[in-house]
């Protein structure tokens, strides 16, 4: 009897290759490929041996599978066909191609198949430089591999000559685990192993249902998982007894992005499965088909389930994506926004990308870092204007919204502006609470103020009534804040307290003088990255000195503050063009006697900036006079209408719906 035979496969090769041109620098498929071909032949064991030499390079790779191993007295039917394969209706199989075995070239030149079949022992060998040809011989006992000895069936691969690298174990083992999952999770009797440590199935979740369709029981695991589990789509599949697939039908999930759920029923139902429909009369007269009432509940269980599933993934990505936003610093940063009010609008448009991503997840989809910074921007000032129905067009117009979600957005988007509203009400109520209450110390208390900590408690949360740009400034001990109040510190005087510090009221009133040298005046720095009017990057520096309330400002504290600003000035470290300083004094009441300081403001009037008296530098370092009585009144003239007009509307919220509210307070808040 003749030992050899070979044979040609149905393509050229140059036609192989080309099949192949998507995995050109993916070598890692030649090993899926023949593992999935060792599942494919009913294999309960593969495993895979990968060895590297001392320098890294690949040395040796092996697939070892205990299947039916391959009959080549039907090469005809196997290593003659490409594109052509046996496997192409058994949904049970993953290579359906006919080609998997010829991915080997992406790796090495030479493969050879061990193999046993039904007692029969024989190899087969193919070269990349001829992938249309293979040639084989039938062995002895002796002559077969090693590996083969001891199974009753199976095939083992070599690989050998290899003209490209693998990655490292680690990487090997996680791309196993995705390309396999599934198949793993169908039939726990299947292993994978490499170089003889099991390949687990990768992430997933998983959830496990128990239903009662007519007589039959069912069992059905949801696996979602964590990444695509290879080239296999979303299915939902049937499995027998003996954990084979007898139908497997398309999830309508497919298209969900990062979404990838496979859902697996077994049931004795199943093995009486006819994928051409009607009874099945070699197994029972069960109809058990796609066309049987069974099938049909099945599958609306498993829709209405896997939806479930889809939005509860929805709702915990979507918060992952806001956690990944605001790490990166894509929201706004809301410059110049009160503390609160910039919390409340960051939680405010959370709650809006939360809704509209419930909706339609697409529109945050694949966008890149600038794409996002700009989709956020625009979201936040919609939902404090009057235009949030504009919103509701533009999605209407792009996406494709259920009435149910469009309604559910609809509400959120009327519910964030009523809560805007109420929220800038409670905000604005605050300030003027803080407000009297510093106007009642300056006025009728101020002889009593011994204790600066007492002014600074309340000074430090309110440090907007210097400015909505002052509302993060704060007295804590930072570098800028040392190095703010060691320099002034070099003023001449600054710590230093006569009786011209004192107007004659003041000193007639009883005040105990000797007590007041002894405080210490409220010092605030603080310094962040701004941009100019030319949209340029500066640092932003704020020094608020406070004086005692028993203290008139006069004349010695505006050449304290310009001797203040000249020191900042000739300093090493403050010497940048893109620094730039404000220096804000401020008191109870200015000296009759202060004429200077009305001859500064009067003087930098033209400037339209409330207290300006020290401009230097071309503006680089401003000096500002203040006292409490202009700076309470100025919070007042600029709030008191929107605090009394909000008040009134909220008042008759019970009354009406949120969008009549919504409209009503959106016309009148300016």
């Amino acid at each position: 009897m003749n030992n050899g035979f070979s044979g040609t496969t149905n393509i050229t090769h140059a036609g192989i290759k080309k099949h192949f041109t998507r995995w050109k620098s993916d070598s890692i498929q030649a090993i899926v490929e023949l593992v999935a071909n060792g599942f494919d032949a009913d294999a309960k064991r593969v495993e895979v041996e990968v060895n590297f030499n001392d320098l890294d390079g690949l040395e040796s790779v092996s697939v070892l599978d205990n299947g039916k191993g391959i009959n080549v007295d039907k090469c005809d039917e196997h290593f003659d066909r490409f594109y052509e394969s046996l496997k192409r209706d058994n949904d049970d199989l993953q290579g359906t191609h006919g080609r998997g075995r010829l991915a080997f070239h992406l790796l090495c030149e030479t493969a050879t198949w061990y193999t046993r079949y039904e007692g029969k022992d024989a190899k087969l060998v193919i070269e990349s430089s001829k992938l249309r040809n293979y040639r084989g011989s039938h062995l002895s006992v002796k002559e077969q591999h090693t590996l083969l000895l001891e199974n009753l069936s199976g095939t083992c691969v070599e690989l050998k000559n290899f003209t490209s690298n693998l990655p490292s174990l680690d990487v090997i083992e996680m791309r196993l685990a995705n390309e396999f999952g599934w198949r793993l999770a169908i039939n726990p009797e299947r292993k994978l192993f490499l170089n003889g440590r099991q390949v687990e199935i990768a992430g997933h979740n998983l959830q496990t249902e128990l239903i009662e369709i007519g007589p039959y029981s069912f069992s059905i695991n949801f696996i979602r998982w964590f990444n695509k589990p290879g080239i296999e789509k979303s299915f939902n599949y049937l499995i027998n007894k003996s954990g084979h697939i007898e139908h497997k039908k398309l999830s309508s999930f497919n298209k969900k992005p990062n979404f990838y759920l496979s859902t697996y029923a077994e049931s004795e139902w199943i093995d009486s499965f006819n994928k051409s429909g009607g009874f099945n009369f070699t197994a029972s007269e069960i109809n058990a088909s796609e066309d049987s009432s069974e099938y049909k509940k099945l599958q609306k269980f498993l829709n209405l389930k896997s939806q479930e599933i889809y939005e509860e993934f929805q709702r915990q990505f979507v918060d992952e994506q806001i956690v990944f936003f605001e790490d990166k610093g894509y929201f706004p940063s809301y410059k110049g926004v009160e503390g609160s009010q910039a919390q409340w609008r960051l939680n405010n448009t959370k709650r809006v990308i939360r809704e509209v991503y419930l909706a339609e997840p697409a529109i945050f989809t694949n966008l890149k870092p600038k794409q996002t910074k700009v989709m956020l921007a625009l979201l936040d000032k919609i939902l404090i204007s009057n235009e949030n129905d504009a919103l509701l067009d533009v999605l209407e117009g792009v996406v494709e919204l259920s009435d149910e979600r469009m309604e559910i957005l609809a509400n959120q988007l009327s519910k964030t502006s009523l809560e805007y509203i109420v929220s800038t009400i409670e905000s604005l109520q605050k300030r003027e609470i803080a407000a009297h209450k510093l106007r009642e110390l300056m006025l009728t208390h101020y002889k009593n103020v011994y204790e600066t900590p007492d002014l600074q408690l309340i000074i430090e949360s309110n440090t907007w009534l210097f400015g909505e740009q002052h509302t993060t400034i704060g007295a804590e001990e930072d570098d800028f804040q040392k190095i703010a109040l060691e320099l002034r510190n070099q003023v001449k005087g600054i710590n230093e307290l006569t009786e011209e510090d004192f107007d004659d009221d003041t000193l007639e009133s009883g005040l105990d003088i000797d007590g007041v040298r002894k405080q210490v005046d409220l010092f605030l720095a603080g310094k962040k990255v701004e941009f100019d009017s030319r949209n340029r990057k500066i640092y932003k520096c704020t020094i608020i000195e406070i004086k005692k309330p028993s203290i008139s400002l006069n004349d010695k504290h505006l050449q304290q503050l310009k001797g203040y600003a000249k020191i900042i000035a000739q300093h090493p470290g403050f010497s940048d063009v893109n620094t730039r300083f404000e220096l804000i004094l401020v008191g109870r009441k200015v000296s009759s006697s202060a004429y200077d300081i009305e001859s500064a403001i009067e003087t930098a009037a033209d400037k339209n900036e409330p207290g300006l008296v020290h401009y230097q530098g071309d503006g680089r370092i401003k000096g500002y006079v203040k006292t409490w009585s202009t700076i309470l009144n100025e919070f007042e003239l600029s709030n008191s209408y929107l605090i009394d007009q909000l008040k009134t509307k909220r008042g008759s919220l019970e009354n009406k719906t949120s969008s009549q509210i919504v409209t009503e307070l959106q016309n009148t808040v300016q």
